[in-house]
């Protein structure tokens, strides 16, 4: 009979504890002991860098010499625009990462190193260690041994920017004066919003509003002004034309000045474009000549030169001067004599 308790008492052997194998022995890459391998390493990282610089400048090439939507079905339902720009842009790019890959795994120090582990805090000596590593960085690089390949990557990386400087200047016109002319001059008539008509000066009562904008904004045979299309460039026309036309006591005027023959009996213009953000506004209060924003509350007085009285615009309305014809329907004296619109960067009056 077997007895089940008989190795109750054996000691139980240790286990030995494996022994640390260490690191592989080290391979050296061809890189490493060839200098033609190197050489031609070196050269396959410059060509890819320089490739990239073509691409750019093919880029930019394509960029002037096609038009949008042209020849729509060159290639999968691409257009010559699409398909040359991303093409370009996008091997380019691809060209610099592929660059730096291939420097990387042929060209730079291929040293191993173990980092023992320290306190979160360094010292002194710690941050001295830390530059004196990264200078042995940039130097197992090879960034200072190897101009060619530095330089064409540099050149690369830097064409890189014109596409982005032309990309940015594409998203619309520079600021510049394009909010410091509008449609409207001189002799130019008040028309309603929404229908066109032209607005008569005596059909206009005291405390009422109107929304206007510039007859232009309506060509027509009789009046003989251009088409203005109808396309982002028309509706931006649209929008600096708007105005709002009010009338009000004359004696309740509080003339601006230079602006005392800006008004007719009473009645003035002002655009409707606030100047804090651009939005439009219409929401007045006829016993304080006041009219609001409804964006941010900011508040201005109509009879006292659109004068910020309340909210974060910097400046009033701008003031349409106007006249009436010999049929009796307003007109406009000029054009805008200050800027139009949202208030974001300094203007100055013209």
């Amino acid at each position: 009979m077997t007895d089940n308790h008989s190795h109750d008492n054996v000691p139980a052997v240790e286990a030995e504890p494996i022994p640390d194998p260490g690191l592989p022995a080290h391979t050296w890459r061809p890189t490493d002991v060839d200098d033609k391998a190197e050489k031609r390493a070196e050269r396959q990282v410059a060509a890819m860098f320089g490739i990239s610089i073509l691409c750019a400048i093919l880029f930019l090439v394509s960029y002037f010499t096609f038009e949008i939507g042209e020849e729509w079905d060159t290639f999968m339902g691409m257009g010559a625009s699409t398909l040359a720009l991303g093409t370009s842009l996008g091997l380019g790019l691809l060209l610099i990462g592929i660059g730096i890959i291939h420097w990387a795994r042929k060209l730079m120090g291929d040293v191993e190193i173990v980092e023992m582990r320290h306190p979160a805090n360094s010292d002194e000596e710690s941050r001295e260690g830390a530059v004196a590593a990264l200078q042995a960085g940039l130097e197992e690089s090879g960034i200072s041994r190897r101009p060619l390949v530095r330089n064409s990557m540099f050149a690369a990386v830097g064409i890189m920017g014109l596409p982005a400087i032309v990309l940015f200047r594409d998203l619309g016109p520079l600021p510049g004066d394009v909010l410091a002319h509008t449609v409207w001059t001189k002799g130019m008539r008040l028309v309603r919003d929404v229908v066109g008509t032209p607005i008569k000066a005596s059909d206009i009562e005291i405390g009422d509003l109107i929304n206007g904008t510039a007859e232009a904004i309506f060509p027509t045979e009789e009046n003989g002004y251009p088409d203005l299309g109808s396309g982002a460039e028309f509706q931006a026309e649209k929008a600096k034309a708007a105005i709002i036309v009010v009338r009000m006591e004359p004696k309740e005027i509080t003339h601006g000045e230079g602006r005392d023959n800006w008004t007719v009996d009473g009645i003035l213009c002002y655009s409707k474009i606030c100047t804090h953000v651009g939005c439009p506004i219409s929401l007045y209060e006829r016993t304080t000549h006041h009219v609001l924003c409804p964006c941010h509350q900011s508040t201005f007085d109509l009879a006292d030169s659109a004068k910020v009285v309340f909210g974060p615009a910097a400046r009033p309305l701008p003031q349409l001067p106007l006249a009436v014809d010999s049929e009796g329907f307003l007109i406009a004296q000029s054009d805008f004599t200050e800027p139009v619109g949202a208030s974001f960067w300094e203007r100055e009056k013209l």
